[in-house]
């Protein structure tokens, strides 16, 4: 069978398309249009999300690039949602209800879900008649006990507003762990990992016998790791003193610290690690304690999450600086000799975003290089969640 994998972002607009078997997984076309590329196709010169997903539609069926002859080749079309609440704890088949538990979420991602929703709407327009599901950004997350997810503010803002820590990039996660678990040859019910997914935004999780129980993110992206442009961790008391010294609405505080901040803020030159890199090699101080900065949160991170697993089997890079920075792989396992990892420096050096173990033989915990793939994983859950309707 044939799924559709959809992925809608601010100002842009992926889709992949997958054949799918019970014991196989086969990308056959993907594409992605930004706001720029959508106005250069576009005869009107405007961006929609609707507009893309007919651009989307052309381009499978191409006569010369196309891979279908026909829509009525796809069996089913899987979206990408940031925010599922407490509500999804699992990929739902969309239909009114869900449509209105998504919306009822914009509020806790107002950037995200109502673009989502336009997706949907989008897609379900061209192809009525086959099951969409929805796959959720938070669901992986959604096994956090209380403990962890808990803020310690009054318990009323929990129980009538929803704030509390959900956790985000949910489908790296979980795709990322189950992939380490079957190279290494392991269980998932009994293997402890640290999945640390390491790009322009920045998370790692906790992962214990394929349940999540610890995530970096919180109740936003905000929360966690230092990242392309998110500052991560912060005393809450700042932004109210920057309001204070500044006389900046909290509107422009907020854009500061997510869009302003992080290796961005910190180095002055660049919200990109390959660049920050380049300047801390040529004797830029401020690139310099960018990346000491950056790689410091992280090793605290899993410091603390070995204690909170009891003992861990393997740590993972994945994403963008995750899969293509030895650099910053080997600053983060220089530090970790007291887990046993002993960096093997050629392998470490040699690998760029394919899976592999790069720590040494005999480490008594192994450290791997995973590449995520997110379309994948919704596919891979839309095709659970539809093959035996």
């Amino acid at each position: 069978m044939k799924i559709l994998v959809i992925n809608c972002g601010s100002s842009s607009f992926k889709f992949r398309l997958f054949e799918m078997g019970k014991d196989h997984v086969e990308p056959l076309f993907s594409g992605f249009f930004d706001a720029l590329n959508i106005k250069k196709f576009d005869p009107d010169g405007v961006f929609s999300h609707g507009r893309a997903a007919q651009l989307a539609v052309q381009a499978l069926m191409d006569a010369d690039s196309g891979v279908i002859s026909s829509l009525d080749e796809i069996t089913a079309v899987g979206h990408r949602v940031v925010h599922g609440g407490e509500k999804f704890v699992a990929p739902a088949v969309i239909d009114s209800d869900v449509i209105a538990a998504i919306e009822a979420c914009s509020a806790l991602a107002p950037l995200h879900n109502p673009i989502n929703l336009e997706g949907i709407r989008a897609a379900r327009h061209l192809l009525p008649d086959i099951p969409h599901v929805a796959v959720f950004d938070t669901a992986f997350h959604q096994s956090l006990e209380p403990k962890a997810f808990l803020y310690a503010i009054p318990y009323e803002y929990y129980t009538a507003h929803g704030i509390r820590r959900y956790g985000f990039h949910g489908s790296s996660h979980k795709y990322v762990f189950h992939e380490a678990a079957a190279f290494l040859d392991q269980p998932p019910e009994k293997f402890k990992a640290i999945i640390c997914h390491l790009g322009s935004g920045s998370s790692i999780s906790a992962v214990k016998g394929a349940k999540v129980v610890e995530t970096s993110m919180g109740f936003t992206p905000l929360e966690g790791l230092v990242m392309g442009t998110r500052c991560g961790d912060l005393d809450p008391s700042v932004p109210f003193f920057m309001a204070r010294q500044t006389g900046l609405p909290f509107d422009a505080i907020e854009d500061i610290l997510n869009k302003k901040s992080g290796l961005l803020g910190i180095s002055g030159k660049s919200n990109d690690m390959r660049q920050v890199l380049a300047a801390a090699r040529n004797g830029d101080p401020r690139a310099s304690v960018a990346v000491e900065v950056y790689v410091h949160r992280v090793i605290k991170y899993i410091g603390a999450y070995v204690s909170v697993l009891d003992g861990v089997d393997a740590v993972v890079f994945t994403a963008g600086i995750g899969e293509y920075s030895p650099d910053i792989r080997k600053r983060i396992m220089d530090q970790l000799s007291w887990l046993g990892i002993t960096p093997d420096e050629q392998k470490n050096q040699q690998v760029i975003s394919r899976n592999a173990v790069i720590s040494k033989k005999g480490s008594t915990t192994q450290v791997l290089v995973i590449p995520t793939d997110e379309e994948k994983e919704i596919a891979k859950q839309t095709f659970e969640k539809t093959r035996l309707r």
